[in-house]
């Protein structure tokens, strides 16, 4: 199972991005379905104050410029009034107005237990007003009431009995509730209502709306940066990988990948082609080195040979193809440990030793057909990148 470190870069760019992107579009749609309630919440608020204010101000206008016309026509009167202005102003909305009182008179206007405990408020507090999201048994409701104070116009029937007019007289009785009101007392309430499935109805659909505009301009700008990404990043890195890959397979230092921009992926492509020529010089001087080293130790009075660690032999000269009785072909790949009587312990010295100096010592060279040649040995150690390499002159000792 391939690990998510192992995967692609563009796979975890756009795994990532992804991620990044529908976590800010959840972020963002839940903000602005926050801000819409707020929103919507304020907007219920100012269309319940000005329908109940609008109620208010009519109740108050119609009680303080009738007289006598209720007596004839009962829908002069201040509070029928007041209460068919606010279906007219309300017809076209889903909210619901009437006029509630602890004293009602009529009972359409008797509170229900939220009205009531509000009403009970504001005796305390008549110039308060209250609002809020409402549960009413499976439903919820948006509520808001604003109190009613009793002006002198309205004293003249909800003051005492004997001052009524004669139609509230014959409907209210002496000692009725509904009498002995003071001026500044709270009368009663403008109760406003609707329900929140109405009130949010549009915000469900807007917010379904905005996501997928949202989540449109971030598909863009998740694809914009992917083909910017890919063209200016991913790509000239995969094809800078390919040409360290095929450079490493092939030892061709010539290849190397066009600098287009000198941002930072045009730095490390400016980079690898110098490094391609550094390689290059270095590789041709190696090379140089390699050959003066064969052409000196060809010309070499003595046999040569280099060999590494585990003895096996890299070079051989001329010489130490005639000390040796093979060829050079023959000589190359075998261990010179098998050449020498003393192998064995030169070995186990070299395998042993921490720090390698150069060494004289003295080795018998069994050669083709049991010839045993004495020699002396000068073993000479060189270090590479990977492990050392020992080069051994060795010089037939005379007498």
């Amino acid at each position: 199972m391939t690990r998510p470190a192992d995967l692609p870069i563009r796979v975890k760019f756009f795994g990532l991005m992804s991620l990044l992107l529908i976590a800010l579009l959840l972020a963002s749609g839940l903000f602005i379905f926050n801000r819409q309630k707020e929103f919507i919440l304020r907007f219920a608020v100012d269309n319940a104050r000005s329908f109940a204010t609008t109620l208010i101000e009519t109740r108050e206008y119609m009680s303080s410029v009738v007289k006598g016309e209720p007596e004839q026509n009962y829908n002069l009167v201040p509070q029928v009034v007041a209460t068919q202005v606010a279906k007219r102003v309300t017809q076209n909305s889903k909210f619901y107005v009437r006029q509630v009182s602890l004293r009602y008179r009529n009972p359409a206007n008797r509170p229900d237990p939220y009205e009531t405990k509000q009403l009970q408020y504001f005796i305390n507090h008549p110039n308060a007003e209250v609002y809020g999201i409402v549960q009413s048994g499976d439903v919820s409701l948006f509520r808001y009431l604003q109190p009613m104070r009793a002006t002198a116009s309205c004293l003249e029937c909800h003051g005492s009995y004997e001052t009524a007019p004669g139609f509230v007289k014959k409907r209210f009785p002496p000692g009725h509730y509904s009498y002995n009101y003071k001026v500044g007392e709270v009368i009663g309430a403008v109760s406003v209502s609707i329900p929140v499935k109405d009130l949010y109805a549009q915000l469900g659909a807007n917010l379904k709306l905005d996501l997928f505009f949202r989540g449109m301009v971030y598909v863009i700008v998740l694809l914009v940066m992917g083909f910017i990404m890919s063209r200016q990043i991913l790509n000239p890195i995969k094809l800078l990988s390919e040409r360290i890959i095929s450079v490493t397979r092939t030892g061709n230092f010539k290849d190397k990948m066009p600098q287009k921009t000198r941002d930072e992926i045009g730095m490390l492509i400016g980079a690898f082609n110098d490094m391609m020529d550094e390689l290059s010089s270095r590789t041709v001087q190696s090379k140089e080195a390699d050959e003066r080293y064969r052409r000196f130790i060809e010309v070499a009075a003595s046999a040569v040979i280099t060999f590494l660690k585990d003895g096996k032999i890299v070079i051989a000269n001329q010489k130490a193809e005639a000390l040796f009785g093979r060829s050079r072909q023959e000589l190359l790949g075998e261990s010179i440990f098998g050449f020498l009587e003393g192998g064995a312990a030169l070995k186990e010295r070299l395998s042993t030793q921490t720090e390698f100096r150069d060494d004289r010592s003295h080795q018998v060279v069994a050669g083709l057909g049991g010839k045993r040649t004495e020699v002396e040995m000068v073993l000479s150690v060189s270090r590479t990148d990977r492990e050392p390499m020992f080069t051994a002159i060795l010089r037939e000792r005379k007498g």
